[in-house]
């Protein structure tokens, strides 16, 4: 989306403007001699308040890109966004991938298959080999597209799209210039073409709270606990992170660490037994957080995002980031070099580039995702 068409859809949302007095010679002289202000990209958005309510649920932001939008927060993700990011961010030429490989872990969680990687010989007598993988999109490192969580009370997803409208089980697409539209509904293929580019910021809650590895975490990454709004703020606060609408957040609460220190039996545990784990909070606050500052996606290096399983009395994250704001939700990203490069640059944004798997109707992909420093 052009930022002429997010400045279209968003100005029912702010106040009309008002008629400027006549500029006097004394005033134009000042302003010549003046330089010009920066341009911004930065565009009104409606506050999470100031959201509607879809039914029970507070904060839908449907209505910000229209009833056909397939896109969710992705929009935000403007050309000048994007050029403004590279500019700022890429400057050495040096990247680094923030993928898990394909084959990890191998006993995936939430009951999910393993992946199967088959090599084989092509032609005995000669030297080529193929390969074929099966595997569940969401066994490993992935972006959780929008047709993977809606609001499950209510049986819709993303814009108010019924679940029986999508169809399930094995499609076939013989024509690709005549697809059934309802197997492309918010598929993952939409944010393939778009691309998932723009500023990424850290938050390293590791390296916050172990004080660059010198105390114990306070908490354990396997086990059920809650990041709340004031350790986000004070992580950045303590980076020197400013954030600004449409970047890519990504949160290290040290899932990965704590994976590849365990033991091989403590693997497949992790795998069997119901699952705990540390992510964030289930509440308005965070929802106000994550929306206030508006962020274009979110990811972490845990499996869910979210604290698991949920606190008592409140319902998934998921429902709210996917379901009522179309926001990419990132799991399993292997933060660990990351990690590693700002703590000894001191530097926690750079230039984020993701490109999902093109699948037609995808529920999911991995984000084929990396960072180019903007540092020495």
């Amino acid at each position: 989306m052009t930022s002429k068409r997010l400045s279209r859809v968003l100005s029912h949302f702010l106040p009309a403007k008002s008629t400027p007095a006549a500029t006097t010679s004394t005033e134009k002289a000042a302003a010549a001699a003046s330089p010009a202000p920066a341009a911004t990209t930065t565009k009104a958005l409606p506050t999470f308040d100031e959201l509607p309510h879809f039914k029970n649920f507070p904060g839908c932001a449907w209505s910000v890109w229209g009833e056909n939008d397939e896109l969710g927060t992705v929009n935000l993700l403007t050309d000048e966004v994007v050029q403004r990011a590279s500019r700022e961010e890429i400057r050495t030429g040096k990247a680094v991938s923030l993928n898990w490989a394909l084959n990890f872990p191998d006993k995936p969680m939430f009951g999910r298959k393993s992946p199967e990687v088959h090599m084989k010989v092509r032609e005995p007598t000669r030297i080529t080999r193929d390969d074929e993988i099966h595997m569940n999109t969401q066994s490993g490192t992935q972006w959780d597209g929008l047709r993977h969580f809606g609001i499950v009370e209510h049986g819709v997803f993303y814009n108010n799209t019924p679940k029986d409208s999508l169809p399930m089980g094995i499609v076939s697409m013989p024509d690709p210039h005549d697809i059934d539209p309802s197997l492309k509904k918010i598929g993952i293929q939409n944010w393939a073409d778009h691309g998932i580019c723009g500023r990424g910021v850290l938050l390293d809650l590791v390296n916050y709270h172990t004080k660059g590895g010198t105390v114990p975490l306070p908490y354990d990454p396997w086990t059920t606990h809650g990041i709340t709004v004031p350790e986000l703020e004070a992580c950045a606060k303590h980076q020197g992170v400013e954030f600004r609408q449409g970047d890519i957040l990504l949160l290290r609460v040290g899932f990965t660490q704590r994976y590849n220190a365990a033991t091989v039996p403590e693997r497949e545990a992790l795998a069997i037994e119901p699952e705990t784990l540390a992510g964030i909070e289930q509440s308005d606050d965070m929802k106000r957080f994550l929306w206030n500052n508006h962020f274009a996606a979110i990811a972490s290096d845990q499996p869910a995002l979210e604290r698991w399983p949920i606190a008592e009395g409140t319902v998934h994250m998921h429902q709210t980031i996917l379901g009522l704001w179309g926001m990419p939700i990132g799991e399993f990203f292997d933060l660990e070099k990351l990690s590693k490069t700002c703590a000894e640059t001191g530097r926690y944004t750079f230039f984020f580039s993701s490109w999902p798997l093109n699948i037609i109707g995808g529920c999911a992909s991995p984000p084929n995702a990396a960072v180019s420093y903007g540092f020495k």
